[in-house]
Order: structure tokens, then sequence, then C-alpha cells
């Protein structure tokens, strides 16, 4: 009886844990939401643009 008791408690610790593993993937997935729509923000932006297509242009050649 006390192995079984044994054997059920680690069943149940392990089923607890199981969960978190897809609580921290989604939390990770917002995160990395949040940064790419921040990334993208700062990408369009005037400054950021330009200086992208001149490193473009410098990399082919055709400045």
């Amino acid at each position: 009886m006390r192995a079984y008791m044994r054997y059920r408690w680690a069943q149940i610790r392990a089923a607890k844990e199981l969960g978190l593993a897809t609580a921290e993937y989604a939390i990770a997935m917002i995160a990395a939401a949040g940064f790419a729509g921040l990334l993208i923000v700062v990408l369009k932006s005037g400054p950021v643009k330009s200086m992208l297509s001149g490193i473009v242009e410098t990399a082919l050649g055709t400045r």
C-alpha cells in the first residue's frame, strides 16, 4: 500500500508540471509576438527605413 501511495503522489506531481510547461510556452509566445510588433514599428520608421535602404544599395553596388 505504501509503494502505491508513493507511486500515486509521483503521478500527481508529474501531472502538475505538465501544465507548467504549456503556460511557460504561452508566455514566451506572447512576449515574442509583442517583440515582433515592436520591431515592425521600428523598421517602418523613416530614418531606419532609409538607413536600411542605404545598406542594401551599398551591398548590391547600386550606389
